[in-house]
């Protein structure tokens, strides 16, 4: 079977594709054309795409009758693709959960503990040269230990997000989820029927959902009216769950404390005018950044490929 990679892989990634399929591998990071999609689907029996390949309804319409029969998308985010539109086209559709949760609940808690404690702003004063030495009242911040952690969403990684606050801070948990959660490893969690009560009650309000319809703009100016003025929005999900023009209001306005961000709403754009506050931290979309964890998810995916190939039921079927 002919198996195509829409971006460079770690050489392990790289060797188990190769073992099991004919493949063609982009030496580019850029993001799939419409042109190149469509070539994907009509000539190679897996795709490989990821962040970015956008695989929408026009690009599985241009091609009525597809050679490929399964996307293993590199990434437990699937809302570059439209699975609807695929099923239709007789296309499955996987992702790689699980291989990325501890990776970026670690990324959530160094957003934390970076813009309750200005540590971005800080390191831009010493950069700078600008630094005049410890006083008493330098740099002020929010002290995380015992404070309350609001996690809208409560997966696998919201709850691993929750664990280390609880567990290493002394945090107070609450959440909002959709669906009833059974915690164990969280004694003391209180869920919050209400999305906007939650976020008024929490010190730093982490975004932790999946991306969908449904999710879009979750996070508006309305709900980030209701954080306290001391407060900090850590988004580690998807952009578009949060309404970027509203937080950059609210952070120029100093409604809120901070926020620390991986990701955005038009990513890899990034407004100036957020790129420009002091009160916000901003990461490029770190949350797997680890050679071990894409590796893992290369081989999920690849993983995924195989059992296609072999007639098996698909690990991690979306």
């Amino acid at each position: 079977m002919k198996l195509f990679v829409s971006r460079p892989m770690p050489d392990p990634v790289a060797e188990a594709a190769r073992a099991g399929f004919d493949v063609t591998m982009r030496e580019t990071n850029a993001p799939l054309s419409q042109d190149e999609m469509v070539a994907a689907l009509r000539d190679y029996d897996i795709v490989l795409p990821t962040l970015g390949d956008l695989f929408k309804a026009p690009v599985f319409d241009a091609v009525p009758n597809p050679r490929a029969r399964l996307l293993a998308n590199f990434g437990v985010g699937y809302n570059h693709i439209e699975v609807d539109a695929a099923r239709a086209a007789g296309i499955a559709v996987t992702n790689t959960p699980g291989a990325v949760t501890d990776a970026t609940a670690d990324i959530a808690l160094t957003l934390m503990l970076m813009s309750a404690r200005r540590a971005g702003e800080g390191e831009r004063l010493v950069r700078a040269g600008q630094w005049e030495g410890w006083h008493p009242t330098q740099m002020l911040g929010l002290h995380l230990s015992g404070k309350v952690l609001g996690v809208v969403g409560m997966g696998r990684i919201g709850q691993a997000i929750a664990k280390r606050a609880m567990h290493g801070f002394g945090m107070q948990v609450a959440y909002f989820t959709r669906s009833p959660k059974d915690l164990p490893d969280l004694p003391g969690a209180r869920p919050v029927a209400d999305l906007h009560a939650l976020m008024g009650q929490a010190d730093v309000v982490v975004v932790a959902v999946p991306a969908s319809p449904q999710t879009h703009h979750l996070i508006d100016a309305t709900a980030l009216s209701a954080m306290q003025p001391h407060a900090h929005l850590v988004n580690i999900a998807r952009g578009d769950i949060v309404e970027e023009a509203a937080l950059i209001a609210a952070l120029q306005e100093r409604r809120i404390g901070g926020a620390g961000l991986d990701v955005y709403e038009f990513e890899p754009k990034v407004p100036e005018a957020l790129r420009a506050l002091d009160n916000v931290v901003l990461l490029p979309h770190l949350g797997t950044a680890a050679l071990e964890v894409r590796t893992e998810m290369g081989l999920m995916a690849v993983a995924n490929a195989v059992a296609f190939k072999d007639g098996k039921a698909l690990p991690n079927a979306v």
